[in-house]
């Protein structure tokens, strides 16, 4: 089964496509048409066994405008939110055809496109309260642009069970990168980022959002310069400042870091009003300082994160990976603790593209009548099917 998976993350910063072609282990083959980077055999008795070879992956940045519009809509009103699920169901759709004509491909030679969506709003339960999202980029749209069978939606299945509807990497992260005997993090920085420990088996599987990834220093960023830069291009400003230890402190007391999982974030914790109360009480610092202390905070919030785990190795992937210095403080001070920390690329997968073969793995799961969450990682009450269809 060919699937595209798609993904525009916490960052949206753009939209990634990636064509995996998926089979069951009982054909005994690898699967057809893979071309290039990875074969992974996944054997797994609890969901399954299946086989995934990564063949292409595309990234589409998007505009300013584009990027704009859905800053607005984290905080906007529904008629904006309205068109910009159609306009974002467009660009997917998109980004879709452009992979297959790049790759002398048709749509009759794909089984599905599964697509996250763009979040712009998500809000992890909290006590007697029940949870929601809302993940837009029209399934309707992309089905009727592309020709294609779509899967999308996949996060408000496993919120109606009880759970958080995130993280929902986990399965695929476990089928992916399992080794006997190790214990290994898989490590997301995308504007929030999340961490997957796998195991030996299924259901020691651990799973959540350590807090923010890029999100506050992309904010702070945008802010400082008006918009003219999205984000810190490869941690060039953070270089060039130094860590302030009072704000680090401040914001190392937030009270989500003191939770223990199953547990989410996004934007609503970790974004634009966090950063803009930042600036209004630590009007000396400089640019550069903020910067390179919220640097410090996503990276010091990962270590403590994983410290109780000990994994024997750290797999990291996601947009902060192009933040070298970001990632440098990453390798430092994993290394005292013995784990090795590898960019996911070792591994056959381009960094942008990983969120999007997970995907195409959960859209895969759905196809088959497969649960696609792990309820340890999201709380939910019980295993469920993720996701919708929409026929071309």
């Amino acid at each position: 089964m060919r699937i595209i998976g798609l993904m525009s993350g916490t960052s949206h910063d753009g939209v990634d496509a990636a064509l995996v072609e998926i089979e069951g282990l009982y054909k005994k083959k690898q699967p057809r048409n893979v071309k290039t980077g990875l074969y992974i055999p996944l054997d797994d008795t609890a969901h399954g066994p299946i086989n995934v070879g990564f063949i292409h992956h595309l990234h589409r940045c998007y505009h300013k405008s584009l990027r704009d519009d859905i800053d607005r809509a984290f905080t906007g009103d529904t008629e904006r939110i309205c068109g910009l699920n159609f306009r974002l169901g467009k660009v997917f759709s998109e980004v879709v055809l452009d992979l297959l004509k790049r790759h002398g491909l048709k749509a009759s030679d794909i089984d599905a496109v599964s697509s996250h969506g763009q979040t712009v709003c998500h809000i992890p339960p909290k006590g007697r309260r029940r949870g929601a999202t809302l993940q837009i980029g029209e399934p309707a749209v992309i089905a009727e642009l592309t020709g294609i069978l779509t899967v999308s939606d996949f996060r408000v299945r496993d919120m109606a069970a009880g759970g958080q509807g995130a993280p929902l990497v986990p399965l695929s992260d476990y089928l992916m990168f399992r080794k006997k005997g190790l214990t290994r993090a898989v490590l997301n920085i995308g504007g929030i980022a999340n961490v997957t420990i796998v195991r030996d088996r299924p259901e020691d599987t651990i799973a959540f959002d350590t807090g923010p990834g890029n999100a506050l220093m992309d904010e702070a960023v945008k802010i400082f310069t008006g918009g003219k830069l999205p984000f810190d291009r490869n941690g060039a400003i953070a270089k060039k400042g130094k860590l302030n230890g009072k704000l680090l402190k401040e914001l190392l007391s937030h009270p989500y870091f003191r939770k223990g999982p199953p547990k989410s974030t996004g934007r609503e914790e970790f974004g634009r009003e966090m950063v803009s109360i930042i600036l209004r009480k630590h009007r000396s610092l400089s640019f550069e300082d903020i910067v390179t202390t919220l640097t410090h905070l996503t990276v010091i919030s990962i270590h403590r994160s994983l410290g109780r785990y000990s994994p024997d190795e750290l797999i990291v992937t996601g947009g902060g990976t192009k933040n070298s210095f970001m990632t440098g403080l990453l390798r430092d001070m994993f290394r005292d603790g013995g784990t090795d920390v590898n960019d996911i690329s070792r591994y056959g997968i381009p960094p942008l593209a990983k969120e999007a073969v997970s995907f195409a793995v959960l859209g895969y799961l759905t196809l088959k009548g497969r649960a696609g969450n792990i309820p340890a990682a999201t709380g939910a009450g019980h295993p469920v099917i993720l996701g919708k269809l929409t026929l071309p």
